[in-house]
């Protein structure tokens, strides 16, 4: 039975009393001690883990002053503190022990855009896609790119001196720093900004802030006297050396000095960065993209000398793993196109060229290199099978994209190895590239490695990620040996260990690039400006007086966590332990269906990674019980009388169990993580097995069972549709709902109901020995409809006119007898009734199957059912049936259909969650649809509308469920005309007629209207 879960690691008392005293202050933002939000703070998207203390989210940068001004007191100099941004980090970069400083949920204000001058002014949690998005109508973006663009923040990007694509053109995230306001470790401010030399005698006309004057007198003075062996001993790289770059401080001719150069790449070691003034950079009027497939990745790599010496502005590649792994994902089906295949050619490698700038630029730029790729395909020269362009903005969008998601797509590698990020940023000279990569495969390969690569050939960077399973002891060890090997490879060929993301725990290879006297230098500044290390202690340097660092490769890895949970319990909790911390739910675009809970919160704990690292910990915690996950699974609750009494203690005994909880059911499980993903986590999937488990010792809330039982009560309702709608929506009945089950703005049901829409109509009537008595010669004009319990009976209108669309089609429509589908018992964790529900379905519809006639279901989520949770749930025992949805069946009979004549008929369609993220080709089918029947159907991509299934008619999510809908929804719908919005989700409609004051037609109904045309 499940046990209390009573263990958490407790705050240290000076961490304590420093909260509380935090808590008197006047310090405004949130002060996060459950261990919940320490836990998901604790990992990024490196393998290290590192339990913070408490999660701080300033909301001012008056609030950052207040906590460091407190803990420079005596009392308190012990507590340590880590700013973070997007916690995208592959090294630790921003984990500690101490406390975080989580700028992005607040301090995420673009300040000012000065387009005539060519900046702009942002806080340091400030996404970097967000802030393109505030520049774009100035006709500016802010250059440097990285894979993780739309969750890692300005305040990340200039702490690890971030870039990524065309960085060969657009430089890093030092080169665009105009300015920067930090907070030092004393609570005073310091403005950093180039200054001219004759300033630095008279520091007075520069800063009042004491410590600052200090600041830039001393590293002014030591990067001038140094510069001779800062010369020397930088690598000759386009990603210089960061982490302090004491090159940069001056200008070459000594004329002017900058401190921000320094702060830029510290990674929160120096100070806490809190505004930046950023130089952005005008759009460019052309972009062309060319995808160069090759016979091999080495080929595409010896070829990227040449594209550069052609002008390019961005030379990305990638291997032939990232591609297969990109065929598998459902970021294909927008670039398939883009990238097709050569006939009877294999694609080993694929270089992704851009050229951008105006228009006269890159026309002739690209007709040059296209001139030369034809030449050595006909002479079959490099290695080149074929190439494509496209000068498509959006379509090179989508090329980036799959690009950019080639980090989470390593992780979906079948096998306990998983590519993991340690060695995966290294940076050599372009023209070494190649050889350097072949030797660095070598070293792989000796060890009988796998490994995915891609990067940014144009500035010798390639991103390298070789599979490990940090659950093995051996293959821990492994990861220190490759380490130093890489690390003494890249000094070999002139180049870094990190090129682009920053050392984090990589700091113990300093020594060994700066050479023992810089090393020293970089010593005194950490100690000018923490001398008592407290400001992400443990990374890039340590204070002379502090000895060495104390966090290395060797540091604490998520895997000796993992490793503490039985192999056949990883297995039954697969999404659980294959979450990687890409961190791509926390996509802060309110038009990205993930992750819903996430964008409406800000809380990291209401988030797909947040949740699978909670159950990890708390399938850990059970172990440490002597609990057997897979037997509590199948074991009977507790009394009745025992769940009561544990429900009423549950405030006054801590069982980490409710914090699983509450982060659980603020999933609204509309499965966009299944999809979204690079590593495909099912969120509820696994909190339908928590809830399982967990309401085996704690009492279900009464909703649940009103949801669990719905599918059954619904056609005992309907026998009295009138009588049962004024039971339910009568304002007194409606207030007790409320007020006792929790549950709101429950639907009314359809009257007329579909049994008296269809009476006397030939698609009833027809069970099972009905069906099978049809001629097997006649089947082939029958069309079955599979009824759902929400469009049967509160939307019975469409689903008669669905039938009489499919006999405008001259097609013979049969509603089959409803079943019901189970899902609403699956989403509250009623497993045992789930199963059951759907092996009976499953049955039945074999049985149907096996007459050979298309079986067609409305709703996306109920039919995507069938395929996933039951395939889940029922394994070898589901059968091979199939039930279509409407687009699905509609695409395939239309090519038997003359078309019709073009109309002025226009349409915008709105996607369910499950069906965008599911099946993402939907648009381009419901697309093809309307334009057989003569009409334009436009998609738009939006969030989650905020139902969800039952989520937003529960009284508890309410709030929440209208700001979702308001995110995205309400302002789109605004700018359309009603008649035009098409809606396929029977929630997305309830939820636009309770918020919108409208009902939305589904396609389905504005086919029919065509037809009849």
């Amino acid at each position: 039975m499940l046990p209390l879960l009573s263990h958490q690691q407790t705050l240290e008392p000076v961490y304590l009393a420093y909260l509380d005293a935090l808590e008197q202050s006047t310090f405004s933002g949130d002060i996060d001690k459950r261990y919940s939000a320490r836990l998901v703070q604790a990992t990024d998207n490196s393998v290290y883990q590192f339990l913070p203390q408490a999660v701080l989210y300033p909301k001012t940068q008056l609030d950052i002053q207040i906590a460091l001004t407190l803990a420079a007191t005596d009392e308190y100099r012990s507590v340590t503190f880590s700013a973070r941004g997007g916690g995208t980090g592959t090294n630790g970069q921003s984990l500690t022990h101490g406390l975080i400083l989580d700028v992005s949920r607040y301090m995420n204000r673009v300040l000012e855009v000065n387009a005539e001058q060519g900046w702009v002014r942002v806080e340091a949690g400030v996404v970097k896609d967000a802030l393109n998005d505030a520049l774009r109508p100035h006709g500016y973006f802010f250059s440097p790119d990285l894979s993780t663009s739309n969750r890692a923040t300005i305040g990340g990007m200039i702490n690890t001196d971030a870039s990524g694509a065309g960085s060969l053109v657009y430089g890093k995230t030092s080169d665009h720093v105009l300015a920067l306001r930090s907070v030092l470790i004393d609570g005073s401010v310091l403005d950093t900004q180039p200054l001219d030399a004759q300033l630095l005698s008279n520091l007075n006309e520069v800063s009042t802030n004491p410590l600052g004057q200090k600041l830039i007198s001393a590293v002014a003075a030591v990067c001038h006297e140094k510069r001779a062996q800062i010369e020397t001993q930088f690598p000759k790289l386009n990603r210089f050396l960061t982490g302090y770059d004491l090159k940069h401080v001056w200008n070459d001719s000594l004329t002017q000095f900058d401190l921000s150069r320094i702060l830029t790449g510290s990674e929160g070691t120096l100070a806490v960065i809190t505004e930046a003034k950023l130089n952005i950079t005008p759009l460019p009027t052309e972009r062309a993209m060319v995808n160069i497939k090759y016979d091999s990745f080495q080929s595409a790599l010896r070829h990227a000398p040449s594209l550069v010496a052609a002008r390019a502005t961005v030379v990305e590649t990638v291997d032939s793993k990232v591609l297969n792994l990109a065929r598998e994902d459902i970021v294909w089906h927008s670039v398939a196109d883009l990238i097709q295949e050569v006939p009877g050619k294999v694609i080993d490698g694929l270089n992704m060229v851009e050229f951008a700038g105006d228009t006269a630029d890159v026309e002739q730029r690209l007709a040059s290199l296209e001139a030369v790729l034809t030449a050595q395909i006909r002479n079959g020269e490099c290695g080149v099978l074929g190439y494509q362009v496209t000068q498509d903005k959006p379509s090179i969008e989508k090329i980036y994209g799959m690009r950019k998601k080639a980090v989470g797509l390593l992780g979906a590698t079948k096998g306990r190895r998983k590519p993991i990020a340690f060695a995966e940023d290294t940076a050599v000279p372009p023209e070494k590239l190649a050889d350097y990569i072949m030797e660095f495969r070598a070293v792989l390969d000796g060890h009988n490695l796998q490994y995915g690569m891609f990067g940014h050939v144009d500035a010798g960077v390639l991103h390298v990620r070789p599979a490990l399973d940090m659950c093995d002891v051996e293959d821990e060890k492994l990861l220190r040996v490759i380490s130093d090997q890489v690390a003494a490879l890249t000094l070999k060929y002139g180049g870094l260990m990190w090129g682009e993301h920053g050392k984090g725990v990589r700091g113990e290879y300093g020594p060994s690039v700066f050479g023992d006297e810089l090393y020293s230098v970089l010593q005194d500044i950490k100690g000018w400006f923490d001398p008592d290390n407290r400001l992400n202690p443990g990374k890039l340097v340590a204070p002379k007086k502090v000895g060495a660092l104390y966090y290395d490769i060797d540091s604490v890895k998520r895997g000796k966590f993992d490793r503490q949970i039985p192999i056949e319990i990883r297995d039954a909790f697969p999404d659980v332990m294959n979450c990687n911390g890409n961190g791509l739910c926390f996509n802060y675009s309110s038009y990205s269906p993930m992750c819903p809970s996430f964008k409406v919160t800000g809380d990291r704990v209401q988030s797909p990674k947040g949740r699978a690292g909670l159950m990890r910990e708390w399938l850990r915690l059970l172990e440490g019980e002597g609990v057997d996950v897979n037997a509590l699974a199948k074991a009977k609750p507790l009394g009745l009388l025992q769940r009561v009494q544990n429900t009423f203690n549950a405030k006054r005994d801590y069982d980490y169990s409710h914090e699983v909880m509450e982060s659980l059911k603020g999933c609204l499980a509309c499965k966009a993580c299944s999809g979204q993903c690079p590593v495909k986590v099912d969120v509820p999937k696994f909190r339908a097995q928590f809830f399982n488990i967990y309401y085996q010792r704690y009492l279900r809330p009464a909703k649940d069972y009103l949801v669990a039982g719905i599918e059954d009560s619904l056609p005992l309702m309907a026998a009295a549709p009138r009588l049962t709608n004024f039971a339910a929506q009568n304002p007194f009945s409606q207030w007790v709902i409320k007020k006792a089950i929790g549950y709101v703005d429950a639907p009314a049901l359809s009257v007329p109901t579909l049994k008296q829409r269809l009476d006397g109509h030939a698609s009833r009537g027809y069970d099972l020995a009905a069906l099978q008595a049809i001629p097997e010669e006649a089947r082939a004009q029958f069309v079955l409809v599979v009824q759902d319990p929400f469009n049967s009976f509160y939307d019975s209108g469409l689903v008669y006119r669905f039938i009489q669309l499919i006999e405008k089609l001259g097609l013979k429509p049969v509603l089959l007898p409803y079943k019901p589908n189970g899902k609403p018992t699956h989403i509250k964790g009623f497993l045992d009734k789930f199963a059951k529900t759907a092996q009976s379905s499953a049955d039945f519809l074999n049985q149907v199957h096996r007459l050979g006639m298309p079986m067609v279901g409305i709703d996306p989520a109920l039919v995507l059912c069938y395929r996933d949770e039951y395939r889940e749930v029922l394994g070898g025992n589901r059968g091979n049936f199939e039930v279509k949805l409407a687009n699905e069946w509609l695409l395939n009979i239309i090519k038997d259909l003359p078309a019709k004549a073009e109309q002025d008929k226009q349409y915008t369609w709105f996607s369910h969650c499950t069906e965008s993220t599911a099946k993402p080709n939907t648009a381009n089918e419901w697309t093809k649809i309307f334009a057989h029947f003569g009409a334009k159907l436009t998609a738009v991509n939006l969030g989650c509308c905020g139902m969800a299934g039952t989520y937003g008619h529960e009284a508890e999510n309410l709030e929440r469920s209208k700001a979702l809908f308001d995110m995205s929804w309400q302002q789109t719908l605004a700018k359309i005309e009603q008649p035009q919005v098409l809606v396929s989700g029977y929630s997305c409609r309830s939820q636009v007629k309770r918020f919108a004051g409208y009902k939305p037609k589904h396609p389905l109904e504005a086919l029919l209207e065509l037809a009849n045309i």
